[in-house]
């Protein structure tokens, strides 16, 4: 497609703002897979073309910062207003536009050179300093958001141009398939403890709106799964017939798996008696060491039929972050920020590793593989915590999820940038939705 271009130079200007700048860098990146003839198909049915996505990543930057930074004013209002929000389709049917709806590429894509330019011209000239004593809501905390909302789109739209069909893709470099030896399923067990969950409130760190207030938790004693649960493990399940057994799936769950006709993980391709996995350039056979991604529904349904349960939000952060002397780490190896050698993650690749691929990266209680590799989904309905409080100018941002139709996800992906490795940080997803790339473990008491 052709990588955007901004010629203000970002080398001299503060770290937040390179950290923009390496963003804006990743989310080109992503939109350099798309062959030319291909930007207005639609990979997942639930969600924009991809079109909408150039877009959104530059309007979303130029509708938070432009009036309450910057004080600048729009050149483009029906773009700002098309551009502005994807789509969440619980309760809602598919989108029906065509292509034709759509504004030409080089509309959008001057739309976003003009905005990428005046947003770094005006950037130059802020005081940094004094924007940092600004208020709660300063022009380091818009940028944060900024940041990390890019960051998630590069991950997102990895996901998406996933189920894009391969030839509508130009190949990148892609690491070599990662080997290891084959990993032994275990279970570890966690003695009971205290947790803290979330951000505190004035922290130097920043958090997203649903990740305040701090507050404890006491975690009872259980087990849990030393990695994530893999292909191989899955396809015992498959092959056990559960897909075929109503009695290890909620009914709402089974609903969606028979109109669905859901059969098998959205990743894998049946080839006779076989089964291949698609990867974002290829098909090979089915990696058996590597992490299984699957749905909420197809993960507890697993779950049941192994005697367990997915683990709550507060067991997965015990598992991860706790000690036997009842102090918490910052990451499940230690204190030390996030590197190559504890996990697969913060754009490290496009494929999964084998499941015990980073044992440095293992937990204080030995669980392994927690953060990258695989989102893991929990049995936590997503809601606020306690001293909830929307960000006013973002108020839609977690609140219009609180709506017991989403589950929380912990860890991240080899998409998952390392600035979201944070331990408050979450994630949500519908129980029904399969193209994230998310795993699981299981718990016992």
């Amino acid at each position: 497609m052709g990588t955007l271009q901004s010629d203000f130079d970002i080398s001299a200007r503060p770290a937040l703002v390179r950290r923009w700048a390496d963003a804006r860098r990743r989310s080109d990146e992503i939109f350099e897979v798309v062959k030319a003839d291909s930007v207005y198909e639609r990979p997942i049915p639930e969600r924009h073309r991809i079109i909408f996505y150039i877009g959104h990543l530059e309007t979303f930057d130029w509708n938070l910062l432009r009036e309450r930074a910057l004080s600048l004013k729009s050149f483009h209002a029906e773009f700002d207003r098309l551009f502005a929000f994807g789509i969440d389709p619980v309760g809602g049917g598919l989108p029906n536009d065509q292509p034709s709806d759509w504004p030409s590429v080089a509309a959008v894509r001057d739309y976003v050179e003009r905005i990428r330019q005046a947003l770094d011209e005006n950037l130059s000239r802020k005081d940094f300093d004094a924007a940092a004593n600004a208020g709660e809501f300063s022009l380091n905390t818009l940028l944060s958001v900024a940041i990390e909302h890019r960051l998630m789109h590069a991950e997102t739209l990895a996901y998406m141009l996933h189920q894009l069909p391969l030839d509508r893709k130009g190949r990148v470099a892609v690491p070599a398939i990662r080997a290891g030896r084959p990993a032994v399923p275990q279970m570890i067990d966690i003695p009971a403890g205290a947790v803290t969950l979330g951000l505190e409130r004035g922290s130097d760190s920043f958090g997203w709106d649903n990740e305040y207030e701090a507050h404890p938790a006491h975690v009872p004693a259980f087990s849990i799964d030393q990695y994530k649960v893999t292909n191989q493990q899955y396809l015992e399940f498959v092959h056990a017939g559960g897909y075929d057994a109503p009695s290890l799936w909620t009914a709402d769950d089974w609903s969606w798996k028979i109109g669905h006709n859901i059969l098998h993980p959205i990743f894998w391709t049946r080839v006779g008696d076989g089964w291949l996995y698609r990867t974002m350039f290829d098909e090979v056979p089915l990696p058996m060491d590597w992490p299984v991604y699957v749905s909420q529904a197809e993960a507890h349904a697993y779950a049941r039929w192994a005697g367990k349960r997915l683990p709550t939000e507060t067991q997965w952060h015990r598992a991860a972050y706790g000690t036997a002397d009842a102090s918490e780490r910052n990451y499940p190896w230690g204190d030390a920020d996030p590197n190559a050698k504890f996990g697969n993650f913060d754009f490290a690749g496009w494929n999964p590793t084998p499941v015990n691929a980073f044992p440095e990266g293992k937990s204080a209680f030995g669980v392994t593989d927690l953060m990258g590799n695989g989102w893991e989904w929990t049995s936590t309905k997503f809601g606020p915590f306690p001293g909830f409080e929307p960000f006013p100018f973002y108020r839609g941002y977690s609140a219009d999820f609180f709506d017991v139709k989403h589950f929380v996800m912990k860890g991240g992906s080899a998409r998952t940038a390392a600035c979201m490795l944070r331990r408050s940080f979450r994630n949500w997803f519908q129980p029904h939705y399969q193209y994230v790339y998310a795993g699981f473990r299981c718990v016992s008491s």
